[in-house]
């Protein structure tokens, strides 16, 4: 049975065996379906850069069913959707809901347990935001809150993590890079196969594919680990930089525990048009524009723990990922240029002390227009250097720990973490996250300024 768009079915209304409407996500509630739980992406492309209309998809989802399935959805931007199987056979109906929802109706009831598989094939000019033309005539895949929509079917949660297989064809003058490991290279007719392989889950947003003329440096970490970086056409290497990666991540494990993937490394690109973007935590290779130093590689280094291998459960929860990556920075810079973060932060906090915009957004639930806020970033690291110097620096560092130890490869909320730092302390901290993540003015002096940072 076909099931071009053309004769597609319209999307109607639910039954009681469809899956959830979304998975749940307070600020991007149509994003994800609830019914069904991922294992694994197989992706299969095939594109010339030059004519995006070239773009094939053939992709592959493993999943279980979490309930009797009737009727369940993928997230997909674009393309022209050619056939859907389900679990091998043709799907009754295939409708489109939305910007981006693909609505799939299986020729039988999925029940609950029962493995999902779900082949869909598809073709067309991408159209999602995510889509990026690079200078040079290449392209990657990039975005934040969203980015696999652009390229591949996906359940399209933070929370509904799996894994990512990666086959890319393309025309024998460019190359491919992924998530995780490199697969073996085939080429046959003019045309080369790349594949990648990131086995530990991944959240949709930080998936990437970058399709360019690559110059490829590889190196191993002290324990093995292949460090890959890419650079791509009009980028600048800067070996300084790149040689300090062992370095942060060394000093990243010592305050965050073992590094969580199997390679490291970057990609490095040159965007056409600026999306504001310096760079973004791809999974195991983070993505950078034009080049990276040292500043930037921190704290997208510090995404591998913060935001990668723990994820947050929804959207409220973007601090988990951006306040602990750009605290990272601070660190490092206390540990190898010997910043003095204690006079930051008093100078910080009275630069902003009557500024009452700089505290109006909570840290937790900064709100569904901006879920990754400005606070995040700058308050954020005030509210950990706050609460290390609470809980003192043995007991701070162990819970950032534990929290990597406990939720390693998961999903966890803000109110997690403040459960488990007080947990961690002894302390009822509830006054101070009170005060610090949930509040929209300036903290109470006690909070502000424990132990050595009293004015």
């Amino acid at each position: 049975m076909s099931t071009a768009v053309c004769c597609l079915a319209a999307a109607g209304a639910g039954t009681a065996s469809a899956g959830s409407a979304g998975a749940g996500d307070p600020y991007f509630p149509q994003d994800g379906d609830g019914g069904y739980t991922v294992s694994r992406y197989d992706v299969g492309v095939s594109l010339d850069p030059a004519t995006p209309e070239s773009f094939a998809g053939d992709t592959t989802v493993f999943a279980e069913a979490k309930q009797d399935l009737d009727r369940f959805d993928l997230d997909l931007e674009g393309f022209t959707v050619s056939s859907v199987l389900v679990n091998g056979s043709p799907a009754k109906a295939v409708a489109r809901s939305g910007a981006h929802k693909l609505v799939i109706t299986p020729a039988q009831t999925v029940h609950k347990g029962s493995p999902l598989t779900v082949r869909v094939r598809y073709s067309g000019a991408p159209t999602g935001r995510s889509w990026h033309r690079l200078k040079g005539g290449g392209v990657n895949v990039t975005g934040e809150p969203h980015s696999a929509t652009a390229w591949f079917p996906v359940n399209d949660h933070p929370s509904k993590k799996a894994a990512l297989h990666l086959e890319a064809t393309v025309p024998s003058a460019w190359s491919v890079v992924g998530n995780g490991l490199p697969g073996p290279v085939t080429s046959r007719d003019g045309k080369t196969t790349y594949r990648w392989n990131e086995d530990r889950p991944i959240a949709s947003y930080a998936t990437t594919m970058a399709v360019d003329k690559f110059t490829v440096r590889t190196s191993k970490l002290g324990d093995g680990t292949p460090v890959i970086h890419a650079y791509g056409q009009n980028t600048s290497i800067l070996p300084d930089s790149e040689n300090l990666v062992p370095d942060i991540l060394g000093f990243l494990s010592s305050k965050f525990g073992p590094y969580p993937f199997s390679s490291a490394g970057s990609i490095v690109v040159a965007p056409e048009r600026s999306d504001g973007s310096v760079a973004l935590e791809t999974q195991t290779r983070p993505t950078y524009a034009g080049a990276f130093y040292d500043v930037s590689a921190v704290h997208e280094l510090a995404h591998q723990w913060f935001g990668d291998s723990v994820s947050f459960s929804d959207w409220r929860d973007g601090c988990i990922a951006e306040c602990f990556a750009q605290y990272a920075g601070q660190l490092w810079d206390e540990h190898r240029d010997g910043a003095d973060l204690d006079k930051n932060y008093r100078e910080s906090v009275a630069e902003h002390k009557n500024d009452a915009a700089f505290w109006s957004v909570h840290l937790y639930d900064p709100g569904k227009e901006h879920p990754l806020d400005a606070a995040l970033y700058d308050r954020g690291p005030l509210m950990l250097h706050a609460l290390r110097r609470t809980v003192g620096d043995d007991i701070f560092f162990a819970t950032l720990k534990a929290w990597q130890a406990k939720y390693r490869y998961g999903n966890a909320s803000w109110l997690d973490f403040e459960k488990l730092a007080a947990q961690q302390s002894g302390k009822d901290l509830r006054g101070f996250f009170q005060a610090w993540a949930h509040s929209s003015v300036i903290p109470p002096d006690p909070y502000l300024h424990p132990g050595p940072l009293k004015a």
